[in-house]
């Protein structure tokens, strides 16, 4: 028995010589079907664009991406090359694009097929590791841990969906909590006790280089979405106005993430002492708020193209400076967790950003669009000061 464990585990996972080996096909292939979830979580927003409807999506955002995440985290141990591998992921890209295609109508009638397939994902997934592990006995136990509480979250999952209304809406802001939870105690059960970020023992550069796809996947919904509503739109010198600022806000924030900052990321958890650590503090968490703010900022790029003059209406001023404040603030933390510095440009930005919320209130909306380029330009600017842009104009702690 012992050797067929040791068999399964050395024929799945990747070898260690070759941890550090770049993103598979396999891999690219099964985030295609992230860029219809992002799409789906943009387009839930642009329709319930209010306090509420911001809640809502949040929250099955939380859920996009925690399936995510926790895939990539499996095959940086595992490699996607072999055989029952693949298979795994295929079946967790079903499950992945049904909770997808069901996004828009997960708060109302199809609210369990979106809660079953996040739910069989996870536990399906976890309990696979668990088997492929073979003996790595300190991997696999933390794993066990990892599955006693997707069981717990999915218990609040399966149960809000159950219900309706602000019921579900409750207990399914109680699974996030556990899911959100999970990693930060790391993954506590009596009887078990929890893991230590030391036992997550993972290659950072890989998964740093995964995180790094999946804001690409965001800002590449983004450009479709400019692209599709400047289609549909009669040609006029305001509408190309706002085609042209809105492609240049996504790529300013592109510029702010991959320009330098990103490669020495990726160099500093390639050669951490503690790549768990990082891995679950600055690429699980803290990438979260800038694809979230990467979505906000699609539907407000849509309603400043569709909308390029006139008065600004609170939702387009929240959506329009509202994406790349919230992006940044992402951006701030990361860099705060990764180089252990504050970056006092971006502080700088999104305080300029509130500014601009209150005193544009009678702006129109291409102007708010437009006064975002030589913020986030300025942030880019004082990154190239620094060495590999790592301190962003920012002093050490």
């Amino acid at each position: 028995m012992q050797m067929n464990e040791q068999a399964r585990a050395g024929g799945l996972l990747r070898e260690e010589g070759a941890r550090n080996h770049r993103v598979t096909p396999m891999e690219l292939f099964f985030d295609l079907v992230y860029v219809f979830a992002i799409t789906q979580l943009s387009h839930l927003l642009l329709d319930h664009l209010n306090v509420r409807g911001a809640l809502q999506t949040g929250l099955l955002l939380l859920a996009v991406w925690w399936a995510w995440v926790y895939t990539a985290w499996a095959t940086n141990w595992f490699d996607p090359n072999q055989r029952p591998v693949r298979i795994m992921l295929i079946a967790v890209m079903v499950a992945s694009l049904i909770m997808s295609a069901v996004i828009p109508e997960a708060f109302a009638e199809r609210g369990l097929l979106f809660a079953g397939a996040y739910v069989a994902m996870q536990i399906g997934r976890t309990s696979f590791v668990i088997w492929g592990m073979g003996a790595r006995p300190v991997l696999r136990q933390n794993f066990q841990r990892v599955l006693v509480w997707h069981i717990g979250s999915g218990i609040f999952w399966i149960a809000g969906a159950l219900v309706s209304g602000s019921t579900r809406e409750v207990l399914w802001l109680a699974a996030v909590a556990v899911d959100l939870a999970g990693p930060v105690s790391g993954f506590y059960i009596h009887g078990l006790g929890r893991s230590s970020t030391h036992d997550w023992t993972i290659d950072g550069e890989h998964l740093a280089e995964r995180c790094q796809l999946f804001l690409i996947i965001a800002l590449g919904e983004s450009i479709l979405v400019t692209g599709a509503t400047f289609g549909e739109l009669e040609i006029t010198p305001q509408t190309v106005a706002g085609f042209v600022v809105a492609f240049l806000g996504s790529v300013a924030l592109w510029w702010v993430y991959f320009d330098r900052g990103a490669g020495a990321a990726a160099e500093t958890i390639a050669h951490s002492d503690d790549p768990g650590a990082l891995g679950r503090s600055a690429y699980t968490y803290l990438h979260l708020p800038m694809v979230a703010g990467v979505i906000v900022t699609a539907v407000g790029d849509e309603l400043a193209i569709a909308h390029p003059l006139g008065h600004a209406s609170p939702e387009i001023v929240a959506t329009v400076l509202g994406g790349p404040a919230l992006f940044l603030a992402g951006h701030t933390l990361f860099k705060r967790a990764v180089f252990g510095v504050w970056s006092w440009s971006r502080l700088a930005a999104i305080v300029l950003l509130g500014v601009i919320a209150i005193a544009g209130r009678e702006w129109a909306p291409l102007a708010l669009a437009a006064s975002i380029l030589p913020i986030v330009a300025a942030v880019s600017w004082w990154d190239s000061r620094s060495p590999h842009g790592a301190s962003g104009g920012a002093t050490s702690h």
